[in-house]
């Protein structure tokens, strides 16, 4: 047996800053499908994607910029300027929520927005494997109801997750030390 895949997942580390080109349409197709392959309870396939690219990344940065300010939680000018200084870069966001079956109670909800986790983190590990950088953002807006729905996600049917940025990494990320898995590990006996 082959260590070398293992090996070269424990290399993954979170890329913020990527610039064009992002994914070619096949690997994105890959990175998608790798989404596709986590465990699902139920078979709900919980999650959903939306695709936001080029132009459509930098509009959306300043919708989610307004929606805060008009939710009450607006951003300081040196925070607006670092975001609008990202995304203009950025090829591709993947906006990702958890859709809620409220018709089914044997599965619990965080369990649905575990198994989307769970594709998040597959995506994020295929874009690796691929040689693009990618990071997963909670900000932008993920908690304005106004993006949310500006994305097609009613708060109502659908918890939004977050943003996935991939592209071409702009420089070569820093090495990181990762803690040593035996601090969080007990053996129960």
């Amino acid at each position: 047996m082959s260590t070398a895949a293992v090996n070269f997942l424990l290399s993954r580390q979170s890329v913020k800053f990527v610039q064009s080109p992002g994914p070619a349409p096949e690997h994105l197709d890959l990175i998608l499908q790798a989404a596709m392959t986590a465990p699902d309870h139920g078979k709900l396939r919980p999650w959903r994607f939306s695709l936001i690219r080029d132009d459509a990344v930098v509009r959306l940065g300043e919708l989610a910029i307004q929606a805060s300010r008009r939710a009450g939680k607006p951003l300081s000018e040196e925070k607006e300027v670092g975001i609008r200084k990202w995304l203009s870069k950025v090829p591709l966001l993947v906006a990702m929520a958890c859709r809620i079956d409220h018709s089914n109670t044997k599965v619990p909800e965080h369990e649905r927005a575990l198994a989307v986790g769970v594709a998040a983190g597959n995506m994020l590990n295929a874009a690796h494997m691929l040689g693009y950088g990618a990071f997963w953002s909670t900000g932008l807006g993920t908690y304005i109801d106004e993006v949310t729905e500006a994305l097609g996600y009613d708060s109502l049917d659908y918890q939004f997750l977050g943003f996935m940025a991939i592209g071409t990494p702009i420089m070569p990320p820093e090495p990181v030390v990762r803690p040593d898995y035996h601090e969080f590990v007990t053996e129960w006996k």
